[in-house]
């Protein structure tokens, strides 16, 4: 007689179970690019918190705990984030900066900032690269590429899954590039000012009058000259519209609007700290800033 036993399942062999990398980004439009990658996989750590500056943010301990325990850091660069810089020398986890997967990068126009004295050029990050290129939906695209080939050489069993994710999402990042330019058709020829110098590549991008900055890139308050300088701007009737920016005070700015006819604009939010993490950040993002601009340009 033939007997069966039956094992416990606990004892049995099973396959061993694929990891998936330990994932952390430093802001809403990386996270969503990256949720967008690992899918139903994982869900990467953002650092980042809503309402906060991404260019002096001080990191919780909890925070410095899922950095120590990721596989992988995927980040802007040290342009934009230099905390976060400072935290990841002593980590081990891995680095992955986008900015040096980029196909579109800009320099900062130093003769928009000529007129500061030397003071206030020497506080501002003046290597002149600009850090914002997830504005730019080219940049996007690529960075989910890239994204995507680190996570498949950590996590090869799943580097199918990365990759049809990766490219799922671009078509939906370039998709998104024609409603956008579709959008500001109207907007394009209006020159404006922002409160803060990071639209330089969603500018570029899509064609509009950008008339210049108030303040340098990394945010930093602006010397006297060339507040002077935008001010006459201003009055002559070369601006159609100023715009300040979410988590800044526009008190400046409004002084630079003065009595004359141009309009102040709603407050553009170029990082995403005023919306909602997840993988439908970087659209909102790109959406909200081309609906801000557009709503004040095409009724000037």
């Amino acid at each position: 007689m033939r007997y069966i036993i039956s094992l416990p399942l606990a004892i049995l062999p099973l396959p061993l179970m694929a990891e998936v990398p330990a994932v952390v980004t430093d802001i809403p439009p990386v996270h969503a690019l990256v949720s967008h990658v690992m899918g139903d996989l994982g869900a990467p750590v953002l650092l980042l918190e809503k309402g906060a500056d991404e260019h002096d943010f001080q990191l919780r301990p909890s925070q410095m705990q899922s950095i120590a325990y990721a596989d992988v850091v995927i980040w802007v660069g040290r342009e934009l984030t230099p905390w976060l810089d400072r935290a990841l020398e002593g980590s081990a986890a891995a680095s992955l900066p986008l900015l040096d997967a980029s196909p579109v990068l800009r320099s900062y126009d130093e003769a928009d900032h000529a007129n500061e004295s030397d003071a206030d050029h020497d506080a501002h990050v003046h290597d002149g690269l600009d850090p914002h290129a997830w504005l730019d939906p080219k940049n996007a695209a690529a960075w989910l590429e890239v994204i995507a080939a680190d996570l498949a050489q950590r996590d090869p069993e799943h580097a199918a899954v990365y990759a049809g994710n990766a490219a799922r999402a671009a078509a939906q990042v370039m998709a998104l590039d024609g409603e956008i330019s579709a959008s500001l058709a109207r907007a394009k020829p209006r020159p404006f000012i922002t409160q803060h110098d990071a639209y330089g590549y969603f500018t570029a991008h899509f064609g509009l009058a950008y008339a210049g900055a108030l303040s340098a890139g990394d945010a930093a308050a602006p010397g006297a000259a060339h507040v002077q300088e935008l001010q006459a701007q201003v009055a002559g009737g070369r601006v159609v519209c100023l715009f300040p920016e979410a988590q800044h005070d526009p008190a400046l700015l409004t002084q630079v609007q003065g009595g004359s006819t141009a309009r102040m604009g709603g407050a553009l939010d170029p990082v995403g700290s005023t919306i909602e993490a997840g993988p439908a950040a970087y659209a909102t993002l790109l959406r909200g800033l081309a609906q801000t601009l557009a709503d004040c340009l095409n009724s000037a």
